[in-house]
């Protein structure tokens, strides 16, 4: 052989490596083997697909802009003796009971709710900029899979973590970690979402945390794993875990309450959200997220509905209209919404009830008329649209909302109704999950969309707008769908699309505004029960490492 075809040899193997994806191959084997050796989701280590749906884990969460501001602003205000976790009377305000095992003095968590105190904290201590970012389905599991393939090492196997940039970035030095419980009050409910009533409030399986057998940190190993998904055999310790409308209902509107709740208590009562208080005191309110703008997250945001299904009526509230839940006096109605559920079209939908209007799932032809600006609504709108860039015409938009004193709707999505998926390389070319079908985006699908980092700094400069007060939420959701299709691969990218989110949201503040005035928390609604056995494995051999 001569030089020369020495020479293609070595620059074929080059290439081939340079190509390679260590963590699509990990997914990739799998899914088509049932198993691996590097974790697995549920209890079976032998049985990569046991599990797919949530977890009682506790969560973590960082906020920016606390520490130094005093008592209720700061999540020393909730841990320890000051945990609802530490006395009777604190668990009994949150789930009406003593739920076994769940009663811990010393508490190092605390609860969901309490992000909710936190922000009414800082809404009373009149901080400017309120902003929650919500990972959807993101445990410390997650987030250190996420690390682990960013470090390419094993940096950390507790606490904080490091090399993603919500990890390491310090807020001048008011940065604060914690971690929380996510239990619901109970698991579900008979509804009626015509009448808006609860028929029956099933309470056969009531929430709770058995701090001795799951772990009093989000990376500790539960002494019964089947706990943390409902399925312990202990006496009294099968206990729900939540679903991200009952989550996000507790961070937002400060209550317990039964999974698929938006804003509706145990007793069918209304609950005010965070948004709406800071709305009332002259606050811009928005919402940012890279799902259905109307799914249970961005909805508990502001909306109120017996069902997290019920999206178009969801969508009213968030936009002003007249709801199923507010036929009468409609709400407000938010500053600025953007996000997906673009193209998704239904003719029949039963979860939505007798007034769902065939077309599209999430808002209808006739809603979005009704509040457009070029027919004489209170919203600027950009949405989709074929051949045109998502993320200029999205800014272009924002100046023309601006400029016109007008709201700002953002409409984006594939078919798939979510943004496109990023993978853990950063290409937008998922493999197989669960589903054992992988998404498959257009070159259009990535030029007509915004990317999640795009809408939220668009929606901040919108909100900042005359230098006003604004509170906001950003849903990084995609890792959600990752995680219930058990793909690490989209997860892994997931994570890191909603760090860049948080990046961004970081460098606004420290361009626009200061740490002083502003209290940022980045946290999720709930855990999966991704299992991992050997993580090292998720780093890269090292041909293809050094690829990178």
């Amino acid at each position: 052989m001569n030089l020369r075809s020495l020479s293609l040899l070595a620059f074929f193997a080059a290439a081939s490596t340079a190509l390679a994806d260590h963590i699509r191959d990990l997914q990739t084997q799998a899914i088509e083997s049932k198993q691996a050796r590097w974790g697995h989701w549920g209890t079976a280590p032998d049985n990569y697909l046991e599990w797919s749906t949530h977890s009682n884990r506790l969560i973590p969460v960082y906020t920016y802009g606390t520490s130094k501001a005093g008592e209720g602003v700061s999540l020393k205000s909730y841990q320890g003796g000051k945990s609802p976790y530490a006395t009777e009377a604190g668990l009994k305000k949150l789930y009406g009971q003593v739920p076994e095992g769940t009663l811990n003095p010393a508490a190092p968590y605390f609860d969901q709710t309490n992000i909710f105190d936190l922000q009414k904290a800082a809404l009373a201590a009149g901080k400017k900029h309120i902003i929650l970012v919500v990972f959807d389905g993101t445990d410390w599991i997650t987030t250190y899979q996420a690390s682990i393939y960013k470090n390419q090492k094993l940096a950390f196997d507790s606490g904080r973590g490091t090399g993603l940039h919500l990890q390491d970035y310090q807020a001048k030095g008011t940065s604060e970690f914690g971690w929380m419980v996510t239990s619901p009050w109970c698991d579900e409910a008979e509804l009626d979402v015509n009448t808006q009533k609860i028929v029956k409030l099933d309470e056969t399986l009531r929430g709770g945390y058995a701090y001795k057998v799951a772990g009093s940190e989000p990376w500790s190993v539960p002494q019964d794993i089947p706990y943390l998904i409902a399925k312990s055999k202990l006496p009294g310790l099968k206990q729900a875990y939540t679903d991200s409308a009952s989550s996000a209902t507790s961070m937002t509107a400060g209550i317990k309450t039964y999974n698929a709740a938006i804003n509706v208590g145990v007793h069918g009562e209304q609950a005010p959200t965070i948004a709406h208080l800071a709305q009332q005191q002259g606050y811009r309110v928005g919402v940012v997220t890279s799902v259905p703008i109307s799914h249970a997250t961005p909805a508990a945001a502001y909306s109120h509905n017996v069902h997290r299904d019920d999206y178009q009526d969801l969508s009213r509230d968030l936009l002003g209209l007249p709801s199923i839940s507010h036929p009468q006096s409609p709400l407000p109605g938010v500053d600025v919404l953007i996000g997906s559920g673009h193209g998704v079209e239904r003719a029949k939908d039963e979860g939505q009830g007798s007034n769902f209007i065939p077309g599209n799932a999430y808002l209808t032809a006739e809603d979005l008329q009704k509040i457009d600006a070029r027919h004489g609504g209170k919203y600027v709108v950009a949405q989709r649209t074929s051949g045109v860039i998502g993320s200029e015409d999205l800014k272009e938009k924002n100046r023309e909302a601006i400029s016109a004193h007008k709201r700002l709707l953002g409409f984006y999505g594939t078919q798939y109704g979510h943004l496109p998926f990023r993978t853990a390389d950063g290409e937008y070319d998922p493999t197989i999950g669960r589903k054992k079908t992988a998404e498959a985006y257009s070159e259009a699908d990535l030029k007509e969309n915004p990317k999640l980092a795009e809408m939220a700094t668009v929606a901040l400069d919108f909100l900042n707008q005359d230098s006003k007060p604004f509170w906001l939420m950003v849903e990084p959701g995609d890792v959600d769908w990752a995680n219930h299709d058990n793909n690490i691969d989209n997860s892994i990218g997931a994570v890191l699309s909603g760090d860049a989110a948080v990046k961004a949201i970081t460098d606004w503040v420290e361009k626009n505004s200061s740490w002083e005035e502003t209290v940022l928390i980045v946290t999720a609604d709930h855990g999966h029960y991704l299992m991992l056995d050997h993580p090292e494995l998720l780093v890269a051999p090292p041909a293809q490492s050094a690829a990178r």
